[in-house]
């Protein structure tokens, strides 16, 4: 950003989109501006084809009056007024949800807000203006006016076409008209069909979620067979919802392409044949409604990955200490490891899959840098070749590990919605591998094993959150027993000297992840690299048993960086009051260690980094960079979008104006690899062969 992209905004604004000029903050407007951002990118209607405020002339029973439409769309090109208003957007607040789901209101319970968009449509004298649309973030209601001799009749739609388009025969909706999500309403999106089964089923948040997770796999797997010319089976019509007999319909079509998808990946064991679709009818229909017009497959991985976490993490938080990685805090450990194509990736306590995902968000971005395209939609050409790479990476390299059997089915689920492949995400307890007892630790053996002797293993970039806590030890001896040569030691000071010492007794028990620390390293080849969040006990208490932890780890590992979080990192996604360090480690190889102990320590330089500010404060709320005297930081950029017109595929780039988010993590990122240029990193490189070898 340079200085002449930088511009100040006044307290209590916001950049309209359309205008690219301040606009008064208002709950109504934040929901405004993100349904206007939504017409441009999944809809495909110009900037300039649509018009905020605009006045229309109504009929009403008090006469003939004048209201305003909150977003007009008019006929692509055309002048901006009635008569070439064609479609009207209704916007309200969104309502306060506070801790509670917001149930869903029906098309008849809103009959007065439908009466007002009923009157913006107009009569028969207006034919054209055809489409409605109201919303408040919550609930979405699109109406689609019929004109007849008669008069004008105003029906329940599911959706409405993209610009330019037709709705077609009624029946199938085209492959031409699937959108690809914009991600702030794909997220919106996944949590209206959640929200729905919760509130309007009767079903706990868990079940509900696994309800909606078996439809979103049918509708990937419609749209993969899709692709080699099947017929679609994951649509509705723009009525069906509505009737009986189209919700029966929709059931048949839904019913049997599960049964397909079971049968398709029983060997993954991500199904069970005792899985079924338990929703109603009505609620079927709803959340096909609401898929079915997406092309998941041409959806940016970083919308769809998001929207998928931000779900899952809301349904499946554990209680053994599992606090689910703040995606700032996952994307900084990305790009200071960086893991490339050709490297075996690893979480051995992956949760819902933040690490997992986040690296093949990163390799897509490498995918498009290699094209030049990094920060373009995807061509359906582009997005078809990254699919096969990162289908291929996560088959052969990527892998993951949990204890908890709900997280494991989760994050592969996860994996699916990015790379069409379930991956290697192995049922285990990773303290007791390669022992224990759980269905995943045989084929993790086999892939995954440790490399306890310094010179084997398979993994070459490790990420992780181990659980953190005194509160749920380790005490188990056979799980102990492993580490006694390692960590699990009781350590003390010489009464003379002041020496760390080892006492002869053993520890009964120890924090998960003092033990975390040596199973991570253990299983990364020499020259491989670790990044692991832990809490800054570990690293700054005084104590004999912390300052053990840390000789084992100068010991085993160079260390590339260590990177102190504030408190509102966690706060906020993960609702824990807890100060941490992101370290990053890079495994010896056995002569490196060798050649310490012949002629000691060797010096070199660490990068090291405090964030003050995550873009979030401790309420969850945007926090944005001020000038000195406390004026709002606004920059400038560009959004594209591409569309087909007859037949040619042609980008729309628009230029706008946000608010600057005050995040130090991006920064320092940048500032480690400045740091590494001028000093490049310690010890052997498996890439380059240079440094001490084996």
């Amino acid at each position: 950003m340079t200085e002449s992209q930088v511009h100040h905004l006044d307290e209590g604004y916001l950049v309209d989109f359309l205008t690219d000029k301040p606009i008064k903050d208002t709950p109504k407007e934040q929901v405004r501006q993100r349904i206007v951002r939504v017409l441009f990118h999944e809809y495909q209607f110009a900037p300039e084809d649509m018009q905020l405020d605009f006045a229309v002339k109504v009929q009403t029973e008090q006469g003939r009056r004048t209201k305003r439409v909150d977003i007009a769309i008019f006929a692509p090109g055309s002048d901006h007024i009635e008569d070439n208003l064609r479609r009207v957007v209704v916007c309200n607040k969104e309502p306060k949800r506070g801790k509670n789901v917001v149930k869903l209101r029906t098309y008849d319970q809103m009959r007065s807000e439908m009466s007002d968009l009923q009157d913006l449509l107009g009569a028969e004298d207006c034919p054209e203006r055809s489409w409605g649309l109201w919303t408040d973030n919550v609930d979405f209601f699109f109406v689609e006016k019929e004109t007849t001799r008669w008069g004008a009749d105003f029906h329940e739609r599911a959706d409405w076409p993209i610009a330019d388009g037709a709705v077609g025969s009624g029946q199938v909706v085209s492959a031409q008209q699937l959108r690809r999500a914009e991600p702030e309403m794909l997220k919106i999106t996944f949590r209206r069909c959640h929200n729905y089964v919760h509130g309007n089923e009767g079903m706990p948040k868990d079940a509900a979620f696994w309800q909606f997770l078996y439809l979103l796999f049918a509708k990937m797997y419609d749209e993969r067979a899709a692709r080699t010319g099947s017929p679609r089976r994951f649509y509705t019509s723009m009525s069906e919802p509505y009737s009986d007999a189209g919700r029966t319909a929709i059931r048949k079509r839904i019913t049997d392409l599960f049964e397909d998808v079971k049968k398709r990946y029983a060997a993954s064991g991500l199904f069970k044949p005792s899985d079924e679709i338990t929703l109603s009818d009505r609620a079927l229909a709803f959340i096909v409604s609401e898929l079915a017009p997406y092309n998941l497959g041409l959806t940016d991985i970083d919308a769809k990955g998001l929207a998928y976490q931000e779900l899952v993490g809301t349904n499946l938080r554990g209680d053994r200490g599992q606090y689910f990685t703040p995606r700032g805090a996952v994307k900084l450990m990305i790009d200071i490891l960086d893991p490339r194509e050709d490297e075996t990736v690893l979480d051995p306590t992956c949760g819902t899959g933040g690490f997992l995902h986040a690296t093949l968000t990163h390799l897509h971005h490498k995918m498009q840098d290699e094209d030049g395209t990094r920060g373009l939609p995807d061509s359906p050409e582009q997005a078809e070749r990254y699919r096969d790479r990162l289908r291929r990476y996560a088959d052969e390299h990527l892998f993951g590990a949990d204890f908890d059997p709900f997280l494991v089915r989760a994050t592969s689920m996860n994996i699916m919605t990015l790379a069409d492949t379930p991956g290697n995400v192995f049922h285990m307890d990773s303290l007791a591998f390669p022992k224990g007892h759980l269905s995943g630790l045989a084929e993790a053996a086999k892939r995954i094993p440790l490399a306890k002797d310094g010179r084997s293993g398979a993994v070459d970039v490790l990420l992780t959150n181990p659980p953190f806590g005194a509160d749920i030890p380790i005490s188990d001896e056979s799980v102990l027993g492993d580490f006694r040569e390692g960590v699990a030691k009781t350590w003390s000071r010489d009464k003379g000297t002041g020496d760390l010492v080892v006492s002869p007794n053993w520890p009964n028990s120890m924090a998960p992840e003092q033990l975390f620390v040596q199973r991570a390293i253990e299983w990364i080849k020499p020259g491989g690299r670790l990044g692991i969040v832990l809490p800054n006990g570990i690293l700054s208490n005084p104590g004999p048993a912390d300052e053990g932890i840390r000789r084992f780890i100068l010991q085993e590992c160079w260390v590339l960086a260590s990177v102190e979080l504030p408190v509102e990192t966690f706060i906020v996604e993960a609702g824990v009051n807890i100060l941490t360090t992101l370290l990053f480690l890079k495994r010896k190889t056995f002569d490196e260690k060798a050649a310490e102990r012949l002629n000691g320590p060797v010096s070199y330089p660490v990068f090291m980094a405090v964030a003050e500010k995550v873009g979030v404060d401790r309420r969850g709320n945007d926090l944005h960079k001020r000038s000195a005297n406390g004026e709002l930081i606004a920059e400038e950029y560009e959004e594209t979008e591409y569309l087909t017109i007859g037949g040619e595929r042609r980008a729309r780039v628009v230029k706008r104006t946000r608010p600057v988010i005050d995040n130090d993590l991006p920064m320092i990122a940048k500032k480690y690899w400045e740091f590494r240029e001028k000093y490049p990193t310690p010890g052997y490189d498996p890439h380059e062969g240079t440094g001490v070898g084996e």
